[in-house]
């Protein structure tokens, strides 16, 4: 199992590297045709769009590895096209809202990047399923690769904030049309005609997933929504947008390689024979992580904001102030991402979702006291101190963790 988990992490992180390598390489001239006020605005209206999309399809998404039987894949796949649409109609509505508040039409866009979004993260799902890690791969690329540079040719030419908006968007409807093969079993026509009583069947066959994992992964993305939301409230949108530019390069790391862990990890914890080797398997992940993220650590915390000014230009200064304070914090955060799935394979998802509200009130407490006390950096300098014993529980709990679904199997062939 380590051996097919390194095979199936090194397939999905080739693409991975590349699909980030290009937006993080654009970054100066992206950072030279966008001022820091748009990206503001930019970050605060995708934040929006990703929280709503994250539950586009209630979670049943992450249920397609579960499900072995091809017609029950199906089924699922049949149901996650109707719950996409149906958030994709509310988004519709949100965003004429959002509009009308703002005064800006574009705004009015946020449904396309909810379908955008949710069809990409469903989709990724289905080819997770089938261990299509190639496809993956160029998915990635294309969503994030090709996104960048859409944006940076839409911002030479003129377009402002709809540029980075259209870029985003464009990018990833192609990416979704790329996973959406091969078609799930009886085809898309099918899927589209999938009876009511089957659907119902397999939402109930499924059910922790939106009771349970649906309002982990909404309040998971809030915290990113409400911290943009505090930092435009406190200091407006350039603030916003150096705040959101630092975290992209910050999370950066984690989204490329705990993205292609989990994406990896996941069907690998599912289908363990014993749960010795499903424990050993999030320990070597955990222990793998620790050993990248903790000299990633310390270049912020020595060289960061120099590196921050170099890179990005002088505007962009702030950027590095914060990601200097954010060190402690995106260090632990990056060991943590790829873990997330563990519970979902672990059934565990109840606890997750308790643990989950009480960081997030732990990372507002460290945020709002931070902001108080000594603004904008002051807010990044409470994060980081206050998610370290928040984070160092969560990792001693997955490392001791006693309830895995394969002690039973163990136990049948002790």
């Amino acid at each position: 199992m380590t051996r097919g988990l390194f095979t199936a992490t090194a397939t999905v992180l080739a693409g991975s590297v590349a699909a980030h390598a290009v937006p993080l390489l654009l970054g100066p001239a992206i950072t030279r045709v966008y001022s820091p006020e748009v990206f503001g605005q930019f970050a605060l209206w995708w934040a929006i769009a990703t929280n709503l999309a994250v539950v586009g399809c209630l979670r049943y998404e992450y249920a397609l590895p579960l499900e072995r039987d091809e017609t029950g894949a199906a089924q699922l796949m049949a149901l996650c096209v109707r719950l996409l649409g149906l958030a994709t109609v509310l988004a519709a509505c949100a965003g004429a809202a959002l509009a009308w508040h703002r005064q800006d039409l574009l705004y009015a866009g946020l449904a396309l990047a909810v379908l955008s979004l949710g069809a990409t993260q469903w989709l990724t799902m289905w080819a997770t399923r089938g261990e299509r890690f190639g496809l993956l791969s160029g998915a990635r690329l294309l969503q994030y690769g090709g996104g960048a540079v859409l944006q940076l040719l839409l911002g030479w030419w003129g377009w402002g904030l709809a540029g980075l908006m259209a870029g985003a968007i464009l990018a990833g409807l192609g990416a979704a049309v790329l996973l959406a093969r091969p078609a799930p079993a009886g085809g898309w026509q099918m899927v589209l005609h999938t009876p009511a009583p089957s659907l119902r069947a397999v939402a109930a066959r499924h059910r922790d997933f939106p009771l349970l994992n649906t309002p982990h992964a909404f309040l998971g993305t809030l915290q990113d929504t409400l911290t943009l939301l505090a930092v435009t409230a406190w200091s407006g949108d350039a603030a916003a947008g150096l705040w959101a530019m630092s975290l992209r390069y910050l999370k950066a790391p984690a989204t490329l390689l705990g993205g292609a862990l989990s994406q990896a990890l996941y069907p690998r914890l599912v289908q363990a024979r014993t749960a010795q080797a499903a424990r050993q398997a999030v320990r070597h992940s955990m222990l793998a992580l620790t050993a990248i993220a903790v000299p990633m650590a310390g270049v912020l915390l020595l060289w960061g904001p120099a590196l921050f000014t170099w890179f990005l230009g002088p505007q962009w200064n702030g950027a590095g102030e914060l990601a200097r304070a954010l060190a402690p914090y995106i260090a632990l955060h990056f060991i943590a991402s790829p873990l997330a799935v563990t519970t979902l394979a672990w059934k565990s998802q109840a606890w997750a979702l308790r643990l989950a509200l009480a960081g997030q009130a732990v990372f507002f407490a460290g945020l709002l006291a931070g902001l108080m006390l000594g603004g904008l950096q002051g807010a990044a300098w409470g994060i980081s101190a206050a998610m370290l014993l928040y984070f160092g529980y969560y990792f001693w709990a997955l490392a001791t963790w006693k309830d895995i679904p394969h002690e039973g199997r163990d136990e049948s062939h002790a």
